[in-house]
């Protein structure tokens, strides 16, 4: 239903990866400049998916199994972009481009957290179902 606790846990995620990337800046260039989400076309993408997947996962809230990997599939994403976010600020060339690192790139490790949290959920309410399942 609408009203449980990983329905919470994924409108965070989707308002994180949806809204956030677009205000909070993801890293400081040389220049000075600093870049967002929407001034990267591949990253911007990869956000709006993320939030999709979030949001379809709220919808899906009869078929908890298909929730749960829905939810990894998102964690999965996420863990993607975090590397592109650590191989972006941790260049190995030697003129880096990222002069200092934004908060908008803590924005995956904060999804995952809730994605988790929201996965715990899911598994507890599949026990509930199959132990009352059990008991007819």
């Amino acid at each position: 239903m609408i009203q449980r606790i990983q329905t919470f846990f994924l409108l965070v995620v989707a308002l994180l990866v949806g809204v956030l990337p677009f205000f909070l800046n993801l890293w400081v260039e040389v220049g000075g400049k600093e870049v967002y989400a929407q001034d990267e076309v591949m990253v911007s993408i990869v956000f709006y998916v993320s939030a999709v997947l979030a949001v379809a996962s709220i919808l899906m809230y009869k078929n908890r199994q298909n929730q749960f990997v829905m939810n990894r599939l998102n964690m999965i994403l996420n863990l993607f972009l975090l590397g592109f976010f650590v191989y972006r600020s941790l260049s190995l060339s030697g003129e880096t481009v990222v002069s200092e690192k934004g908060i908008g790139m803590l924005i995956p490790v904060f999804s995952i957290v809730f994605l988790v949290l929201a996965n715990r959920a899911i598994k507890k309410d599949e026990d509930l179902v199959k132990s009352v399942d059990r008991l007819r």
